[in-house]
C-alpha cells in the first residue's frame, strides 16, 4: 500500500476512484456484503417516506394515494402527549445508551481479568442467556415477581410482616425497573465488541506495564480504558440515531396497556400502536418513523460535529 502511494506521489497524477476501486480489490471485494444490504433495505425503500405524507389507499398504492401534506402528523401534537413520548421515549435512551455502554465496559474488563479459562467460558455464557430470552417471557417473569396478590416479591412481605407493594398502580416505581430489567438483558451481549477492543490491545505494552510495576488498577486506568476511547465514542454516535426509537418490545410486553402507568412509561412506539391498531393506519406509523428519523439525524449530525471538533479521529466522518 505505501508502494503504491509513493508511485501515486512520484507520477504526480491523482489516481481516479475506479483506479482505487480495483487496487483496493480484495477490501472493496470484502465489502460487498455491507453495500448490498444498505443499498437494498436503506436506500431502496427511502421512495417510501411518501406514505407520511398522503392518505394510504391499498387500491391506489403509495404514490396514486391523496396527498394530505402534515395531516398525518397532527394527531400526535393534538393528542397533547407528544412531548410527553419524546421525552420518555429520549430519557430512557439516554439511560440505556449511558449506562448500557458503562456496564459493558464493566463487564468486558472484569472477563479480561478473569485467569481461569473455564470460569471466563462460563461467565461469558451466564451473561449471554439473558440476551437470548424474548421479551413475552420477561414480560411474564415480571408479572410473577410483582404482581400484587401472588407475586415473589409480595409473598415475601407479606411473610415479614410488611404491607403489599402495588407496582402497578405506582408510575413512579417504573423508570428504575425497566432500566434494571434492559441493563440485565443487554449488557453481557453489548459486552461483546468491547471484549474484543480490550483483546486487540497490544500484548507488549501490557507486558511493560507489569514489568514497570503497574498494578491491576494502574492497568484499566492507563491502558485499558484509553484504548477503549475510540469505541466508545463510536457506538455511543451510532447509539444515538437510534435515540427517539423506542424498545416496543420491551415496553408493551412488560407494561401492557396499564394506562396508570402510562405517564412515565409510555413511549412513542407504544403509543402509535394503540392509536392504530384498530385501523392499521400505515400512514400514521410512516409519519412517527419520519419524525423520529429526523430528531435522530439531526442529533448524530450534532454531537459528530462537536466530537470532530473536539477529537477529529474518533468522528464518524
Amino acid at each position: 500500500m505505501a508502494k503504491a502511494d509513493a508511485v501515486q506521489v512520484s507520477s504526480g497524477k491523482k489516481e481516479g476512484f475506479f483506479q482505487k476501486l480495483w487496487r483496493y480489490k480484495t477490501l472493496t471485494l470484502m465489502c460487498v456484503p455491507a453495500i448490498l444490504f444498505f443499498f437494498f433495505f436503506s436506500y431502496v425503500p427511502l421512495p417510501g417516506i411518501w406514505v407520511a405524507f398522503v392518505k394510504y389507499n391499498y387500491q391506489k398504492g403509495i404514490f396514486g394515494s391523496k396527498f394530505v401534506g402534515l395531516q398525518n402528523f397532527e394527531f400526535m401534537a393534538q393528542s397533547g402527549k407528544l412531548w410527553n413520548l419524546t421525552r420518555n421515549t429520549i430519557l430512557y435512551n439516554i439511560a440505556f445508551i449511558i449506562l448500557g455502554n458503562l456496564f459493558a465496559v464493566f463487564m468486558a474488563i472484569l472477563l479480561n481479568e478473569i485467569r481461569s479459562k473455564v470460569f471466563k467460558k462460563v461467565s461469558q455464557t451466564m451473561m449471554f442467556l439473558p440476551y437470548f430470552i424474548s421479551h413475552v417471557l420477561i414480560g411474564v417473569l415480571v408479572f410473577n415477581f410483582l404482581n400484587y396478590d401472588t407475586g415473589f416479591v409480595n409473598s415475601i412481605l407479606v411473610k415479614m410482616g410488611l404491607e403489599r407493594w402495588q407496582p402497578y398502580a405506582d408510575p413512579t416505581c417504573w423508570p428504575v425497573i425497566l432500566i434494571f430489567i434492559y441493563l440485565w438483558q443487554q449488557s453481557g451481549y453489548n459486552s461483546v465488541v468491547y471484549f474484543a477492543a480490550i483483546m486487540g490491545i497490544d500484548g507488549e505494552i501490557i507486558e511493560a506495564s507489569r514489568v514497570d510495576g503497574a498494578n491491576a488498577f494502574q492497568k484499566i486506568r492507563y491502558i485499558i480504558l484509553p484504548s477503549l476511547r475510540p469505541t466508545i465514542v463510536i457506538l455511543l454516535l451510532f447509539a444515538l440515531g437510534g435515540i427517539v426509537k423506542g424498545n416496543f418490545g420491551l415496553f408493551y410486553n412488560i407494561i401492557g396497556t396499564n394506562p396508570l402507568l402510562y405517564d412515565t412509561t409510555d413511549i412513542i412506539e407504544t403509543f402509535v400502536y394503540r392509536a392504530s391498531m384498530t385501523d392499521f393506519n400505515f400512514s400514521t406509523a410512516s409519519a412517527v418513523g419520519f419524525y423520529q428519523s429526523i430528531i435522530g439525524f439531526v442529533i448524530v449530525m450534532t454531537v459528530n460535529y462537536i466530537v470532530k471538533k473536539i477529537e477529529p479521529d474518533y468522528s464518524l466522518f
